[in-house]
């Protein structure tokens, strides 16, 4: 029999709504304060029991509360997602059109890259190309700033790749689309944008599976053909 809906739920779930995203460990402190504030039943490894039961309450909204991991540090993470629509178009109360047109060919740059990264400089000479209206390089400054603020993209040191929240809201989305491009982590099998290849089979890993992984092994090998994986370990110095 399914737990009831209480309180404690639903001020998580409020809380989560304010923030769309959350690392887990946030997530878990918030689990525990909820459950205080409402003098509910409370086990530090129970979180997502919890979840479930809110998810279960969500069903008819198509919305979901889905766990996700950062690609850069591996670090858990829940958002709540909505499950009705599984194309950009559910951007498209809170952006101009030109402006999605600019994600979606931001995203074709980071998707179709070899790092799962792509440079501002490349992203900008693509403003004045859009179909929809053209912007000058200042506003798509401003825009690709709002879609960082927004948890749709994620930048560092001048380079652009999908935020967590992106990954986690258009994964089937992104699978879908660029179905000759898009991989699925050879370990945890969701969605991987920046990853390592292996030579020999072609199979992808996140950074942080690849660390993972390999923590357990002398001489780091392929867990698909068990070819020699000659790449820098994530975490390490270590080259195979």
């Amino acid at each position: 029999m399914a737990a009831q809906m209480s309180d404690a739920h639903r001020r998580f779930l409020q809380v989560l709504m304010s923030h769309g995203i959350m690392e887990g460990s946030e997530a878990r402190k918030l689990h525990r304060r909820c459950c205080e504030i409402h003098k509910v039943y409370y086990a530090h490894d129970k979180l997502d029991d919890f979840i479930t039961t809110i998810n279960i309450q969500l069903q008819p909204l198509f919305m979901q509360i889905r766990k996700g991991m950062s690609e850069g540090d591996g670090r858990s993470h829940y958002a709540l997602v909505n499950l009705a629509e599984t194309e950009i178009t559910k951007m498209a109360s809170d952006y101009a059109e030109n402006e999605l047109e600019l994600f979606r060919k931001t995203m074709d740059l980071i998707i179709l890259s070899e790092n799962g990264f792509a440079c501002s400089t490349d992203i900008l000479n693509l403003a004045d190309q859009l179909k929809t209206k053209k912007m000058k390089k200042k506003e798509a400054e401003q825009v690709l700033k709002i879609f960082v603020e927004d948890n749709w993209l994620s930048e560092r040191n001048g380079e652009y790749t999908l935020h967590t929240r992106c990954i986690m809201e258009m994964e089937q989305y992104i699978l879908s689309t660029y179905q000759d491009t898009a991989r699925k982590c050879n370990l945890c099998h969701s969605l991987v944008i920046q990853s390592q290849v292996c030579e020999s089979c072609g199979i992808a890993m996140h950074l942080s599976c690849v660390g993972k992984y390999s923590k357990a092994q002398t001489e780091p090998r392929c867990p698909y053909c068990n070819y020699s994986w000659p790449r820098e370990i994530p975490g390490t110095k270590q080259y195979i």
